[in-house]
């Protein structure tokens, strides 16, 4: 897969990452893209293994768990709870990489929409620098703009 690189990732502070995505798609459809456990299937391994479990329980205090065997057989996981939700619009929630419990993150996603195009934001917001550079060092925007690709496509194809 050839990936457009459009994503932009930034580092507004010590402990910020900004990713922010355009797409071709309304942002009703690409936040059903997000929250819907059979479409993540379909983008968030980014084309680099399996997904074996993608649980979204989408409300305050309701968690989300998503796990992929990756090529060559390493398991990778992440889970976290959501603490914001305005449907189509915003999702606060924390992950954890649990081969990395103590790296815990916020992720705020803003999703807004002009002329039927969807702007993606996610602000990540770690505790230490040193988080933020093991998280932005450890490879995670290779596959990040991968699976925002395929996450487009996702996106797109719910128009029917």
């Amino acid at each position: 897969m050839v990936t457009s690189g459009t994503a932009k990732v930034t580092l507004p502070t010590d402990e910020q990452i900004l990713i922010t995505r355009e797409f071709d798609a309304p942002r009703d459809l690409v936040y059903r893209a997000w929250t819907t456990p059979e479409l993540v299937r379909q983008w968030w391994t980014a084309n680099r293994g399996e997904a074996t479990v993608v649980e979204i329980d989408l409300r305050v205090g309701g968690a989300w768990r998503y796990v992929m065997i990756a090529d060559g057989g390493m398991e990778v996981a992440f889970h976290g709870e959501y603490r914001e939700i305005v449907p189509n619009e915003r999702i606060v929630s924390t992950e954890v990489y649990e081969g990395f419990p103590d790296g815990e993150a916020l992720n705020t996603l803003t999703l807004t929409e002009q002329d039927g195009r969807t702007t993606l934001a996610i602000l990540v917001e770690h505790e230490t620098k040193e988080h933020r550079d093991g998280h932005v060092n450890s490879g995670m925007e290779d596959g990040m703009q991968d699976a925002m690709d395929l996450l487009e496509r996702v996106a797109v194809a719910l128009r029917g």
